[in-house]
C-alpha cells in the first residue's frame, strides 16, 4: 500500500528521542483465505519486522476451513524466525477450542488469538472456561479482538480477569468497544491489557492517558498496517500524552517480552491523565479536514481529495507561527501520497497511501513531539 521507507525517518527520530528501543509488536498475521481479500505471507511479515527491528506475536488471519492447519504454519514459522516471530494459536471457541490450544502449546505456541467478530462468542461462556484455566495455569496471554463490529464485551473481560488471575488478557485495538468507561477498571484489574492496533488518534491518546502504561502493548494489525508504522504511531501518541522515556519503552516491547516469557508484569506506573492533552484550534482544523478524508481513504477508491485540500490550506501559516514545522511536516507527508497516487482507478478497500493521511492526522494531534529532521522538541 505504501513503502515503509517513508515511515522510516519518523521511528528514526523516536529512537533518538528515547534511547535503546526494543519493539516487541503483540498483533501480527499471516494467511492469505480471508474472506475481507488481505493477505500476508510469512516472508512479507518478517521482512517488514526486520526493516522496523521489531519482533512480534503472529496469529492467523481468518480461515472460513477451520485454524488447525494454520496455526501449525504459524508455529513452523516462528519456530524458523530465530526469534523474531512468537507463535499464538487462532481458537475457534465452537470448534474443540481445549484440544487445540493443547496440542499447539505442545508444539511452541505461546499465547491465545480470538476473533469475536469472525467467531462471536460469550468471552464469561462456557465454550472458553476451561481454555481460560489453562491460560490461568501457564500465564498466557489472550489476545482478543475489541474493534469495530462486535458488541460490548468489558464486562465479562473483567469477569474473565477476576476468575483467572495468571491469564494475561489483551483487549485489542485500544478496547475502543468498551474504552469510555473501562479505563477505571484498568488499575484494579493488572492482568487486563491493551494494544494500540488502530488508528483514531482520539482513541490513542485517551487510551495512553488514562491506561496505566504498564497495561498497554505497542500492535499494528499487520498486514492491515505496518509493524513501523505501529511503532510510529503509539510512541508519538505516548509521548503527547506526558509518558517518559521509560514508560514509553515498556509499551513498545519490554512489557510484551515479558507477557509472552511467562514472568510476572511489570508496573510502570500509573496513567499521566488528560493534563498533557490540549487541543490547538489552528491545528484542530487541519485535524478534522485529515479525518474526513481519512473515512473516504478507509472506503476504497475515494482520494479524499477535497478535505485533503482543505487541510492543505489549513496548514498555511506563517512562517513565525508555533506550529510552522508540524504544517511543514503534514504538508510533506500529503506530498509523499500525491506522489503516489495511483494511475489507474481504485477498487481496493483501501485507498493506497492512506497510512500517510493518518500519520499526518496524527502529526496534528502530537504537536510537541520531535519531528524528523529537528534537534529536539518540535516547539
Amino acid at each position: 500500500m505504501f513503502s515503509d521507507d517513508l515511515i522510516q525517518p519518523w521511528l528514526e527520530r523516536l529512537r533518538a528521542e528515547l534511547g535503546e528501543l526494543e519493539l516487541f509488536d503483540c498483533h501480527t498475521h499471516i494467511g492469505s483465505n480471508d474472506p475481507d481479500g488481505f493477505a500476508c505471507e510469512a516472508h512479507e511479515l518478517l521482512a517488514a519486522l526486520a526493516l522496523a527491528g521489531s519482533r512480534a506475536a503472529v496469529f492467523p488471519m481468518h480461515e472460513p476451513d477451520g485454524y488447525p492447519p494454520a496455526n501449525d504454519v504459524v508455529i513452523e514459522h516462528a519456530q524458523r524466525s530465530d526469534g523474531r516471530l512468537t507463535a499464538f494459536c487462532r481458537l475457534d471457541p465452537n470448534d474443540g477450542p481445549l484440544a487445540e490450544l493443547e496440542r499447539c502449546l505442545a508444539a511452541g505456541a505461546r499465547g491465545i488469538k480470538l476473533h469475536t467478530r469472525a467467531e462471536p462468542v460469550e468471552l464469561a461462556g462456557d465454550e472458553l472456561r476451561d481454555c481460560f484455566e489453562l491460560a490461568d495455569e501457564r500465564n498466557l496471554p489472550v489476545l482478543v479482538h475489541a474493534g469495530r463490529g462486535i458488541p460490548a464485551l468489558g464486562r465479562q473481560a473483567l469477569e474473565v480477569c477476576a476468575r483467572h488471575p495468571g491469564l494475561r488478557l489483551i483487549l485489542a485495538h485500544a478496547g475502543i468497544s468498551d474504552l469510555a468507561w473501562i479505563w477505571r477498571e484498568a488499575p484494579d484489574h493488572p492482568n487486563l491489557f491493551f494494544d494500540t492496533s488502530w488508528w483514531a488518534p482520539s482513541d490513542l491518546l485517551a487510551l495512553l492517558a488514562l491506561v496505566p502504561p504498564g497495561q498497554v502493548l505497542l500492535g499494528s494489525d499487520a498486514p492491515y498496517g505496518t509493524p513501523m508504522f505501529g511503532a510510529v504511531m503509539t510512541l508519538r501518541y505516548a509521548l503527547q500524552a506526558g509518558l517518559s522515556p521509560d514508560q514509553a519503552r515498556s509499551i513498545a516491547g519490554a512489557q510484551m517480552e515479558r507477557l509472552v516469557s511467562g514472568a510476572e508484569p511489570v508496573d510502570a506506573g500509573p496513567a499521566p491523565g488528560p493534563g498533557a492533552l490540549r487541543l490547538d484550534p489552528l491545528l484542530d482544523r487541519v485535524h478534522t479536514f485529515l479525518l474526513v478524508a481519512i473515512g473516504r481513504m478507509l472506503g476504497g477508491g475515494d482520494a479524499g481529495e477535497e478535505p485533503r485540500s482543505l487541510a492543505r490550506l489549513a496548514c498555511d501559516v506563517p512562517d513565525d507561527s508555533p506550529w510552522a514545522e508540524v504544517c511543514h511536516s503534514i504538508l510533506a507527508l500529503l506530498d509523499d501520497l500525491d506522489r503516489l497516487a495511483p494511475k489507474e482507478p481504485v477498487t481496493g478497500r483501501f485507498y493506497p497511501g492512506v497510512q500517510l493521511v493518518i500519520l499526518a492526522a496524527a502529526v496534528a494531534r502530537t504537536p510537541d513531539v520531535a519531528l524528523p529532521g529537528t534537534s529536539g522538541r518540535s516547539r
